[in-house]
């Protein structure tokens, strides 16, 4: 039972003898980079950067679910991506524009 699946994964045309497995797979990387960035202090993070994970998110989980075959490592990937990539824009923004700055203490 165990190697009918395992043979119909690696048969598979979205499967690991071709590249519509491995792209996505390393592409994990860049979401696991983004939630090792959740402990970056937000005044480090980048507008630029993040939309870009945010945008490619979404539109590639989008692409990923039309195309044949469906490449749902395509879709997960994409969807965690911009996922952080939301999360870590919220937390930009939460700083730069709704947090109380501290007082400047005058020096006397």
């Amino acid at each position: 039972m165990a190697s009918s699946k395992l043979q119909a994964l690696w048969n598979h045309p979205a499967g690991p003898k071709t590249i519509h497995f491995w792209a996505p797979t390393f592409k994990w990387g860049i979401s696991i980079a983004n939630v090792a960035d959740f402990s970056k202090p937000p005044e480090k993070l980048s507008y630029p950067q993040q939309l870009a994970v945010t945008c490619t998110g979404v539109i590639w989980s989008r692409y990923s679910i039309v195309i044949t075959p469906k490449n749902w490592n395509l879709f997960s990937v994409n969807i965690v991506m911009a996922a952080t990539g939301m999360y870590q824009l919220s937390r930009k923004v939460k700083h730069d524009y709704f947090s109380e700055e501290e007082p400047a203490i005058a020096k006397e």
